[in-house]
């Protein structure tokens, strides 16, 4: 029987058992689509990447980022943390690795004591969600979401999540309700089939301009009824919050997983680029397992 390597790191955290985990196999040739998504499905992580050669040998690898149930096209703690494994094992340029995704190329930087990826698409905005839809998918009252900024709106640099802004009372209380998910999905359709990702955040008031960000997402209907730590949403995030300002750049400290007992921080920035407004996430990593899967 074939093995396969894999190792399993925190992402987003300097301490185990914090943070994000993930799964990666280093060199994932000889597994299939089905297979990828069969272990993806028994690591039951948020996600688990595969790496696999490059079609352009410009590039370090292609990378294929899978959840329980789907292949994404980009997301952000499996970059981070693929990223962070692959420098480790000597495969970084002057500190840079290229990753080949669906969403395009990914281009990380491998620090010393972060690793920071440059999310693949500039922002782009789609659909407004109601606020009563919204709300009622995470048990809140349509008043609890601030809607003074923006309303809540279908947000991307790579992968869409839904992005609302709530008080932070709220954002503590607030609990997913999957009935309601599955309804939502029927009359709001901008995410596509089946998946509706609500990313809430809550501005931290003893924060120095309103650079520090509490956090938490919700998406049951991929199967991930919480994530302790989300960059592809944190990202579209920073962008957003650019763009309802007249800056060129701002920085952003986010923290999400707190409630979960995984607190995790994700260092965000966002700039505006010829082509749009681009975004940025990094943090530490943490190495738990390691070990090999026969097939």
């Amino acid at each position: 029987m074939p093995a396969f390597a894999f190792v399993t790191v925190d992402v987003f955290t300097d301490r185990r058992f914090g943070g994000n985990p993930l799964a990666v196999f280093p060199d994932a040739r000889g597994l299939g689509d089905a297979d990828m998504q069969a272990l993806a499905a028994e690591f039951n992580l948020s996600e688990t990447t595969f790496v696999l050669p490059p079609a352009d040998p410009a590039n370090t690898a292609r990378v294929r980022i899978f959840n329980r149930r789907h292949e994404m096209p980009f997301a952000g703690h499996p970059n981070v943390g693929t990223g962070w494994v692959l420098a480790r094992q000597g495969r970084a340029k002057q500190g840079v690795l290229r990753f080949e995704e669906i969403a395009g190329l990914v281009e990380i930087e491998a620090g010393a004591d972060a690793v920071t990826i440059a999310a693949p698409q500039p922002l782009s905005l789609g659909a407004e969600m109601p606020v009563d839809l919204l709300a009622a998918c995470v048990g809140l009252a349509a008043g609890e979401v601030i809607t003074t900024a923006h309303r809540p709106v279908s947000a991307s640099v790579g992968n869409s999540f839904v992005v609302a802004e709530v008080s932070g009372a709220a954002l503590t209380r607030a609990a997913p309700d999957i009935g309601r998910f599955r309804e939502a999905a029927k009359s709001y359709t901008a995410m596509g089939p089946n998946r509706l990702p609500l990313y809430l955040y809550a501005h931290d008031p003893d924060a120095q301009c309103g650079a520090r960000i509490r956090s938490r997402m919700f998406s049951p209907l991929s199967g991930t009824i919480e994530d302790p730590a989300t960059g592809s949403a944190a990202t579209p995030l920073a962008a957003l919050l650019l763009s309802l300002t007249k800056d060129s750049e701002r920085r952003y400290d986010i923290v999400q997983g707190v409630e979960m007992g995984r607190p995790s921080r994700l260092l965000c920035s966002a700039r505006r680029a010829p082509d749009g407004i681009r975004a940025k996430v990094g943090g530490n990593c943490v190495p738990v397992l390691e070990g090999t899967v026969e097939l």
